[in-house]
């Protein structure tokens, strides 16, 4: 018989601790500005209140778009959007989007957490343009460099990074089939 219950909803799969699971995205955010504020300071002295302020305008982080702001600025922002209300994925997906944008910029390297990667990724799956959309869909998605997939199907995979810059259309280098998956018009 198929042990089909580990399948299910509320099944008898080994539990863990699920106090920190939550649909608030505050954190996650703050954690994305603290990383354009680092960004920001590592950049020449002559473009950082340039490049701050076109990071919070684009993440709409700012309680008041039209000001500029600096790396302290940034740093602030975080704090605020820590102790405020409730965020959404959506949100997060504007910050980290800003947040790649700005690396590009700047040239940084951007530190971006798993979790929050893969949130991204799996939110963007479902809302990106069409096209990217037509991609993805009916595969499964690997991170190679991070401990997260989903969707079903035969496997795509990148670098998480890769794959949340494809679906937020910031390249045009989309994840590739799986070596080894070993379905018909798969593989390398």
């Amino acid at each position: 018989m198929v042990d089909f219950s580990r399948f299910l909803p509320l099944s008898n799969r080994p539990s863990g601790d699920e106090s920190g699971v939550t649909s608030d995205r505050s954190e996650a955010i703050a954690a994305v500005i603290e990383e354009a504020a680092r960004l920001v300071a590592a950049a020449p002295a002559d473009a950082d209140d340039a490049l701050a302020t076109r990071f919070a305008r684009s993440a709409r982080v700012s309680a008041t778009p039209e000001d500029d702001v600096d790396a302290r600025g940034l740093a602030e922002l975080a704090h605020e959007v820590r102790r405020g209300r409730r965020q959404r994925t959506a949100a997060l997906a504007r910050a980290v989007r800003a947040l790649l944008v700005l690396a590009d910029e700047t040239g940084g390297t951007p530190r971006i957490a798993d979790l929050t990667l893969g949130t991204v990724a799996l939110y963007a799956a479902t809302t990106a343009s069409f096209d990217r959309r037509a991609v993805v869909a009916g595969h499964a998605l690997r991170a190679t460099d991070m401990d997260w997939q989903f969707g079903r199907g035969p496997v795509l995979e990148a670098p998480g990074l890769e794959i949340v810059r494809f679906l937020l259309g910031l390249s045009d280098v989309a994840p590739k089939p799986a070596a080894g998956d070993d379905r018909p018009g798969q593989g390398a």
